[in-house]
């Protein structure tokens, strides 16, 4: 545990964490906020932590859908945080997978897939953050996997409100909101 630690960032897998997984979604009319993940990215944004999102997108290797879809699912996202006063610092998805249909996509073990940690990596070099200021929250054990091998401390989200699970995993490395008792 980093308690001594001021959080700095939280790196955030998407779907199943931050929206609701109902395989491959892409188009921003099926995009339904897992309950608590917009409030809990503004109370985050409004404290100055990072909110970065790492995401595996094998669908656009099986040629489900492109790259331009997932960019626009993202801005998407982006219009509803803004609105609450929230917002994602860094967006980096993974699109490459061995069984992928598009062969430019094709690969064994991309070091951008989780349970790599490459997009973790990249995160914390691009945003200039060390691995103790930061915390993962993912739905998948390839997530927290990811997060142990970039050295970032990685909690499993069973879903419920996402707000409170912050709060509940995080204690007193979670900004408070304003009027909360200090």
């Amino acid at each position: 545990m980093h308690d001594h630690n001021p959080l700095k960032a939280v790196f955030f897998d998407r779907d199943g964490v931050l929206n609701v997984d109902r395989g491959y979604v892409h188009d921003p009319a099926e995009l339904e906020w897992v309950p608590g993940a917009r409030e809990a990215i503004a109370a985050l944004t409004a404290a100055g932590v990072r909110s970065i999102v790492v995401t595996n997108q094998s669908g656009v290797a099986r040629g489900y859908y492109g790259e331009d879809a997932v960019h626009a699912l993202h801005a998407h996202m982006q219009g509803d945080l803004h609105r609450l006063g929230g917002e994602i610092a860094a967006f980096y998805h993974c699109p490459f997978h061995k069984d992928a249909v598009v062969e430019a996509y094709r690969r064994d073990d991309h070091p951008d897939r989780k349970p790599n940690p490459g997009m973790i990596l990249r995160g914390l070099a691009e945003a200039g953050l060390s691995p103790q200021d930061c915390v993962l929250v993912g739905d998948n054990d390839s997530d927290v996997e990811a997060a142990r091998r970039a050295g970032v401390e990685g909690f499993l989200f069973t879903g419920g409100d996402l707000l409170q699970f912050l709060r509940t995993k995080l204690g007193r490395r979670f900004p408070a909101a304003p009027g909360d008792p200090a």
